[in-house]
């Protein structure tokens, strides 16, 4: 919709109108050369100009009084109202990407899927929610990767995530590296905004940071943790010799994740299947709770250039014309 900045200038539309009504003209008759015989003068100058011809240029000086006062007012076309992301807390995701992340044990829209498609869905979502918070993502394997700063954009954040795969980042699990590189980056922040969540389906095998040492290193700077172990407890696998029940999650490590937890003043939760990983991410909703003052702001295009340049081009047309009807 057009608005008007500074519509009361509207008022001054008639100011023309009134300074010819009310200011007497100058009157110049006694200083005019008076000219015998100016029947004839004005015989052989020819005919005058008739009404029409003298009410064109008023009413086109009087368009470009209007454009000139629109302008004036400074139209604006505001856009579709926006919502404007309210900081409410500062959220990094440490995604494991390791080999193992390949293992197929969850079920998703009645399909076996691996572990890492099972996350992206859900993790998915939880960002989509996260309306009024900056997200940054992590990917780490052998090494950590800061994919994506913390940012309000939660479509990149998604789309990064949605475009990571396994073993981008190494086969290996740096827990520990992982955790350090969160805590760097999320060190300038205030203390109460600090949140982390690490998901992981195996137990720190490469970094050069333990990842309890690394989680009193958080805990120090105010970061909490929050730590989900993922992989079901139980898969059957058909070979050459029949079917057979594994433990897909052998090498968890449960202790290492409940400790960083404790240490932090976080807590572990333990995604078995999907509806877990919904849930947990549901708890998670809750316990950093999202910014409910929503502000919404409209985007505002200024449309003055247009009313004051056909105005100016009007009126040096008026001009111009006048210039040619003096030339001899």
């Amino acid at each position: 919709m057009i608005h008007l900045q500074w519509p009361w200038l509207l008022l001054a539309l008639p100011l023309p109108w009134l300074a010819h009504r009310w200011l007497a003209p100058w009157d110049n008759s006694a200083a005019a050369l008076r000219v015998p015989f100016l029947e004839d003068f004005e015989q052989t100058a020819g005919a005058t100009p008739s009404s029409g011809s003298r009410s064109r240029p008023l009413a086109l000086a009087g368009l470009a009084w209007l454009l000139l006062v629109l302008a004036c007012t400074r139209p604006q076309w505001l856009g579709e109202p926006v919502e404007q992301a309210v900081s409410g807390r500062d959220l990094l995701l440490a995604i494991d990407l390791s080999g193992s992340m390949q293992t197929p044990d969850f079920v998703l829209n009645g399909e076996n899927v691996d572990r890492l498609t099972a996350t992206k869905q859900v993790a998915g979502r939880f960002i989509e929610r996260r309306a009024g918070d900056r997200i940054g993502l992590i990917l780490f394997g052998e090494k950590p990767y800061l994919q994506a700063p913390l940012t309000f954009d939660r479509k990149t954040v998604q789309t990064l995530l949605d475009e990571s795969f396994i073993g981008m980042a190494g086969d290996a699990t740096a827990i520990g590296d992982a955790i350090g590189l969160a805590v760097k980056r999320l060190k300038n922040n205030p203390a109460e905004q600090r949140v982390l969540i690490l998901m992981t389906d195996g137990a720190n095998t490469a970094g050069t940071v333990e990842p309890l040492k690394a989680a009193e290193l958080a805990a120090g700077e105010g970061l909490k943790i929050y730590t989900v172990g993922v992989g079901a407890d139980e898969l059957i696998v058909r070979d050459f010799f029949g079917a057979r029940r594994v433990n897909p999650s052998a090498d968890l490590d449960e202790t290492a994740l409940k400790g960083i937890a404790e240490k932090t003043g976080g807590r572990y939760f333990r995604a078995r299947d999907t509806q877990e990983l919904e849930q947990i991410y549901a708890l998670l909703d809750r316990l950093e709770p999202v910014q409910k003052d929503v502000q919404y702001f409209r985007p505002r295009s200024e449309l003055y250039p247009w009313p004051a340049g056909l105005a100016l081009l009007l009126a040096a047309g008026l001009i111009g014309a006048r210039l040619l009807d003096k030339t001899p």
